[in-house]
């Protein structure tokens, strides 16, 4: 593949709901071009952006794909990126290294995920257009569509073409703006012919509205329009494709991706109206790294877009976000998994290289003598967390290494060691995605492991007050041992343990009082009730005696610990649970959905406060009743609620639960 300047580039993310066609549309892209003499299937498992085990088993796309296709005298780098929500990071990091989007629409009507396709756009501040796929479909229905996606995002999503026809009778559409017909033959080629006769007034009105929007962007192009003097298509072209780039035109165009109808008619128009990269090339080399890939043979492949300057194979750069010397090996494009070697990448295009060292994604490459860092990329933080245990002991450490290879891949998940239960939590954004992290821990790296629900780091404490004795005393042949206490147990609010030294007249030596805390210590690591550690207690040593010989430091430890398991039993003790702040973002329309799911959780209710068209309930909820969480609210507000969750403070559980919990410890004793 020849070395393409930034003007003849287009970089352009292809997003949406799940389902909506974004893979067989690149698919429908290579096939027009001619990079592919066959068109392969998602069902079939067979196209060229959808290779990984996974994605082929379950027919959606898991990892941003990146699909080159040579289009007339232009290049689009075409990246193909997951609609599911549990791989947004893989839209987020995408959207990095183009300077475009089509958002893909099924012709049934806009879903959540064009919405949330929509959003992250907005932030990205990158010019979008919208394909409505599936033409061809049952309840195809492009007016429909198209008003929902105008009522959705606003006027400024225009119609640059009407369909001919729709379900099994869509054949082609009329260009509003060339006042032209196109029909489909099943090659994909398309020849002109008349306006349909029963179409020919709808043309004339959308036609007029078109170049009025176009027209209100132009001052000259105003007055003619209200002047009624003739504007030229040419003229009108070159204000959309301003308006385009200033994001304030969304043309909206239509076909079918499976039957490869307006398939090069969409290329054409990003071709015309999307941006070019910026124009670096005389600048020094920089470059983004925005993906990664870990290969267990080939190895680390880095996926990454030229920002300035151009960069050829054995170049030292630099890696200015970690400070450390590379050396770029054989350069290459990705077209889906295949490697195609290229001499030389210019500014503004997509390539990738094997083997870096050091770098990993949102990483910045540079010429060593002109150091850049560009920002790294923002996720959301994932908020599901699974305990992820291996199948066969002693595998710990093969998942744990297995993990940081793919956590090079996939950023988004992070793996957490909780010391308290000794469990390490996998951290994602649904249950699919840390499912699809453990499926390629198994067909990447050979190693089998398990999810299970976290255990809940609990506490325990006392409510009552308690004075008790603890004597420890046992003669064998020479020295015997004897420690005595009486400690008085009581509630403590503001910290953790407090220990308190009441002792007079000598009744146990200052050298063993030390010990009776250490004792006291390191019995509050179990507590009585079910082995959680224990917590604000306040323990004030009063009275004991000693022996002169068989005192030790031992003896007065034991002492202790025999009180204290004494003390905790008379004080009234009781289970603590973990309580989180949590705060849940929503449409007003789901707010009663989601309060009543909150308080079954055994939540309270702070308070609800508006955020724009959205509405914020804060809420204290037990961690038990969270670990879901993230999967129910996706359920309960169609994906459009979001939350955040904090440790705020622990509380005593309620009697019925708590004895659950006991008994669950005892018969785990008891196995």
């Amino acid at each position: 593949m020849k070395a393409y300047e930034y003007n003849a580039i287009r970089n352009v993310a292809l997003i949406s709901h799940s389902g909506a066609g974004k893979t067989t549309l690149a698919e429908a892209a290579l096939y027009v071009s001619k990079a592919i003499d066959r068109m392969g299937r998602v069902e079939e498992g067979n196209t060229v952006s959808d290779f990984d085990p996974e994605e082929i088993a379950r027919s959606i796309s898991i990892s941003a794909s990146l699909i080159p296709v040579e289009w007339k005298t232009a290049k689009i780098n075409l990246i193909d990126t997951p609609g599911y929500f549990d791989f947004v990071g893989e839209m987020l990091a995408s959207l990095r290294a183009v300077e475009g989007a089509v958002l893909v629409v099924s012709s049934s009507g806009p879903e959540v995920g064009t919405e949330i396709a929509w959003k992250h756009l907005e932030e990205s501040g990158l010019p979008g257009m919208f394909f409505i796929n599936k033409m061809d479909k049952e309840n195809a229905d492009f007016s429909k569509t198209l008003q929902e996606l105008k009522d959705l995002f606003g006027n400024k999503v225009v119609a640059l073409q009407l369909p001919i026809g729709q379900e099994d009778d869509f054949k082609g559409y009329v260009d509003l703006l060339e006042n032209k017909a196109f029909i489909y033959n099943k090659k994909g080629e398309f020849a002109q012919e008349n306006i349909p006769d029963d179409m020919v007034d709808a043309v004339a009105e959308a036609r007029e509205e078109l170049i009025e929007d176009i027209a209100e962007l132009d001052e000259g192009l105003l007055e003619k329009f209200f002047g009624d003097e003739q504007l030229s298509v040419e003229e009108l072209k070159e204000v959309l494709k301003k308006g385009v780039a200033q994001r304030e035109l969304f043309p909206v165009l239509c076909g079918s991706a499976l039957k490869n109808i307006g398939v090069s008619t969409l290329m054409d128009a990003i071709v015309e109206y999307m941006p070019t990269p910026a124009d670096r090339s005389a600048d020094p080399f920089s470059a983004f790294v925005f993906k990664t890939i870990a290969d267990p043979y080939v190895g680390k492949i880095s996926l990454f877009k030229v920002l300035s300057g151009s960069v050829t194979p054995d170049s030292p750069v630099l890696n200015s976000t970690k400070e450390v010397e590379e050396r770029i090996g054989q350069l290459f494009v990705l077209r889906g998994k295949k490697q195609i070697p290229v001499d030389r990448l210019l500014c503004g295009d997509i390539g990738g290289v094997a083997k870096l060292a050091s770098t990993s994604t949102g990483d910045t490459l540079c010429d060593p003598k002109r150091s850049v860092v560009y920002d790294k990329i923002s996720y959301p933080e994932p908020n599901l967390a699974m305990a992820i245990e291996p199948q066969s002991e002693g595998d710990e450490e093969k998942i744990s290494n297995g993990l940081l290879r793919l956590n090079e891949e996939d950023p988004t998940f992070k793996v957490i060691k909780n010391n308290e239960t000794g469990q390490f939590l996998l951290y994602g954004y649904g249950e699919v995605h840390l499912e699809v992290i453990v499926k390629k821990l198994m067909t990447k790296f050979g190693i089998g492991c398990q999810l299970t629900v976290p255990k809940v780091a609990y506490r325990e404490t006392i409510k009552g007050h308690a004075k008790v004795e603890g004597k420890h005393k046992k003669q064998t042949g020479g020295h015997g041992q004897y420690g005595h206490v009486w400690i008085e147990f009581e509630p403590l609010h503001d910290k953790d343990f407090e220990f308190v030294d009441k002792i007079f007249g000598g009744a146990v030596p200052k050298q063993f009082i030390p010990a009776v805390e250490k004792g006291l210590r390191e019995c509050m690591k179990e507590g009585i009730l079910a082995g959680y550690p224990v917590v604000n207690i306040k323990a004030t040593l009063v009275d004991g005696s000693y022996h002169p010989v068989d005192s030790s430091e031992m003896a007065f430890k034991v002492a202790a610990s025999l009180a204290f398991k004494k003390g905790m039993q008379q004080a009234d003790p009781v289970m603590l649970e973990p309580i989180l702040h949590v705060e849940v973002t929503v449409p007003e329309e789901y707010m009663g959905d989601v309060i009543g799911d909150l308080n079954k959780r055994r939540g309270r209710i702070l308070g609800m406060q508006p955020e724009g068209r959205l509405q914020v309930i804060t809420a204290e909820v037990p961690e038990a009743e969270m670990f879901r969480y993230a999967t129910d609210l996706r359920s309960l507000t169609h994906a459009r609620g979001t939350f955040t969750m904090r440790f705020e403070r622990y509380e005593e559980m309620p009697p019925q639960l708590a004895q659950k919990i006991i008994e669950e410890t005892k018969l785990a004793k008891e196995a």
